[in-house]
């Protein structure tokens, strides 16, 4: 049966969600998880929780699933090494670094490639297997037959989203709330801005065209279990006890009954929490306008509703743990008591009995007193009884025996998953000897008119150009007075995997390819090309680097939300670029906000507006994709830091840009004219994110 899992952003919502019937539980330990601001676990909360737990047959998931920067690895080490020795069941990772982190310190702890990982396809998911994970988690934009068809070709577990909000954005490529307040969805702490009100091609006002509604496939949850889905997560680390109570219960039952939701348990869902309802359509491939909604402020709590939920958690044990007992009172031997459940037994020797002098013990009684489990979480399902007559062995000794053999059975299911681990601490990085090169810059485009002689002039070390353009651009006229890479839509499918393998196979010129996602690898596997790591990998910190260049990768692009210092102290175990020009890309979405608000336009420019009157230019980005851009443009011509931060290449990124501006920029930077774009912003490079 698939695996229910649900979120516990505190002790509480734990307790909550195990006594509601939780297979397995998701929490976070300190600042290193995707929901910084639940409340999350202490050390010592978190040892307490993997034991309540285990006692009940729940599982427990460290997230570790944030990026880390390389001075926050030697605590990440110490989460995961705590994590291994407390038993927990497995760590869910988002970075590279601590990937590879989790490998070293802790190697029998067992890793999950967390949503944030961005895996779409087929090829990802088997790749994450490849690299030792054995739970790969989807991403929540994948319709059932997308879902269906990883399951059945991936050699691993497959986790998808069951129940809960929904991100705008590809988890883990949203850089929106980092860009405009400094706070980072990629290190737990992001503002939802795709919650407020924008305008598309208008000025902001009281529409949503971000703000998604909650997903809920309680109705599809025996196709899912049957389509080869091991686990159904349920969103909510930020939501309160009351809530994970009552979606945990309803879904516990839904799949133990294998059936849809009634009509009350449908309420009881919407009512619990909801944006004007619900939403199932990416799970049944039918996006638009339909699948957004709000939650105004003040609407008012379930308040009978959320009563009856605590009673689910407040009021005594639900999750008993059934034992067995078998019971052996021999003359002229020590009794002996053994309790078993499912998988694990204890035997406890008590006193020897003695003949009796006025009334034997019967069977009955001692049966009746081995019962007496009360103010422990064990029921007692059945009683085997052993007694030669004549004998007497007082209440005392049968009640000691019973209370020993419980208090050991406990430990040993609270220690579940503690045996056999091992934990060390991280060798140190090889070092690497600094390298003094000039640093060289290269361009991106994102339109075909943006590829000019006037461009190729300009010397770039390389011209990044998206893949699906390729077809509609003549490189033969440039060929060997500059390099180009084609780049890997960060948005694609299992289907997508040959079509973008045969583009790269027969387009001339091409010399390199950029990936963004764990699901490239595959494709340009054994190709004749040079591999870059572009942004969209994350790249954070120095294990990073050091995985990339052990996947084969020539070059590494530096994540935008580092600053300038961070960049500077990496070790460079790759030639590292970094974007120093253009409009960075804000979320790229599933759903077309283009469409979905004045038709499809794609051909024209669009923007999206916000509340203070700031334009983000919309991109149509592969597949009918949206990606939204910065308002303002990052430049860094005329800061000398960018040079000294120890990278081989510098990108210039051109979105909107004329032909003619994009020569202008990059004449600047080769510092041949004094052209300054308006509205310009130094983005992170200085500030950094939280």
């Amino acid at each position: 049966m698939a695996e229910i899992l649900s979120p516990a952003g505190s002790w509480e919502s734990m307790v909550a969600a195990v006594q509601n019937g939780a297979d397995a539980v998701y929490m976070g330990v300190g600042a290193f998880n995707a929901r910084r601001n639940a409340k999350n676990f202490s050390d010592e909360d978190f040892l307490a929780a993997i034991r309540y737990c285990h006692l009940r047959g729940v599982k427990v998931y460290l997230t570790l699933n944030t990026l880390l920067t390389d001075r926050e690895l030697d605590e990440a080490a110490h989460v995961l090494r705590m994590a291994s020795d407390y038993g927990a069941d497995a760590v869910l990772v988002q970075d590279w670094g601590a990937l590879t982190l989790a490998r070293e310190v802790a190697p029998d702890l067992p890793v999950h490639a967390s949503t944030q990982m961005s895996l779409m396809s087929l090829g990802g998911a088997n790749y994450a297997a490849g690299l030792g994970m054995e739970r790969v988690v989807l991403a929540r934009e994948l319709s059932a037959g997308e879902i269906g068809e990883i399951c059945r070709g991936c050699s691993i577990e497959v986790e998808t989203f069951a129940h809960g909000a929904l991100c705008m954005c590809y988890s883990g490529q949203c850089a929106m709330s980092a860009l405009i307040g400094q706070r980072s969805g990629n290190r737990g702490r992001c503002a939802q801005p795709c919650r407020l009100p924008y305008g598309v091609n208008a000025p902001a006002k009281n529409t949503y065209p971000l703000s998604l509604k909650d997903a809920n496939l309680s109705a599809y949850l025996q196709e899912m279990e049957e389509m080869g889905v091991a686990c159904l997560k349920l969103e909510g680390r930020m939501k309160r006890p009351e809530y994970v109570a009552i979606v945990t219960g309803i879904y516990r039952r839904l799949l133990d009954e294998r059936r849809a939701p009634s009509q009350q348990e449908a309420q009881q869902l919407y009512d619990a929490f909801s944006r004007s309802g619900f939403t199932q359509g990416y799970y049944l491939g039918k996006k638009g306008k339909s699948m957004f909604g709000t939650r105004p402020e003040n609407t008012p709590e379930p308040k009978e509703l959320f009563a009856a939920a605590r009673e689910t958690y407040e009021k005594g044990e639900r999750r008993e743990v059934g034992v067995t007992m078998h019971c052996i009172v021999r003359s002229d031997a020590p009794s002996v008591l053994t309790v078993r459940t499912e998988d694990m037994e204890i035997c406890i020797e008590g006193t020897v009995p003695e003949a009796a002098r006025n009334r034997a013990l019967t069977a009955e009684e001692l049966e009746t007193r081995l019962r007496k489990t009360g103010g422990t979480v064990f029921s007692v399902e059945h009683v085997d009884v052993e007694l030669d007559d004549g004998l007497m062995l007082s209440a005392g000794a049968i009640n000691a025996m019973r209370r020993d053999a419980l208090e050991q059975l406990q430990q040993l299911l609270e220690q579940r998953g503690t045996q056999h681990r091992r934990t060390f601490d991280a060798a140190p990085l090889p070092a690497v000897l600094p390298q003094q090169q000039e640093l060289r810059f290269t361009c991106s485009i994102a339109k075909a008119e943006q590829l000019t002689d006037a461009l190729v002039n300009c010397a770039p070390e390389m011209i990044y150009i998206p893949l699906e353009l390729l077809e509609q651009i003549d490189l033969a006229p440039y060929a060997g007075r500059t390099r180009f890479c084609a780049v890997l839509p960060r948005v694609f499918r299992t289907a997508d995997e040959e079509k973008f393998r045969r583009i790269l196979q027969n387009t001339p010129h091409i010399s390199a390819v950029a990936i963004n996602n764990l699901g490239h690898l595959p494709i340009v596997d054994g190709l004749a090309l040079e591999v870059r790591g572009d942004f969209g990998m994350n790249v954070f910190n120095s294990r990073s680097l050091l995985f990339l260049k052990e996947q084969g990768l020539h070059t590494a692009t530096v994540s935008f939300e580092l600053r300038q210092a961070q960049i500077r102290d990496l070790t460079k175990y790759l030639p590292c670029e970094a974007i120093v020009y253009g409009r960075l890309p804000l979320m790229i979405m599933e759903n077309c906000v283009i469409t979905n608000n004045v038709g499809c336009n794609c051909q024209n420019e669009n923007y999206l507006s916000d509340r203070t009157g700031e334009r983000f230019p919309l991109l149509r980005a592969y597949g009918c994709r949206n990606e939204i851009q910065n308002s303002h443009t990052l430049f860094l011509a005329d800061k000398p830091d960018y040079r000294k931060a120890g990278l081989s290449l510098a990108r210039l990124r051109f979105t909107t840009e004329s032909p003619k501006e994009c020569v202008q920029v990059f004449r600047r930077y080769l510092g041949e004219n004094d052209y300054t774009p308006s509205d310009i912003t130094r983005g992170l490079f200085y500030r950094g994110v939280e």
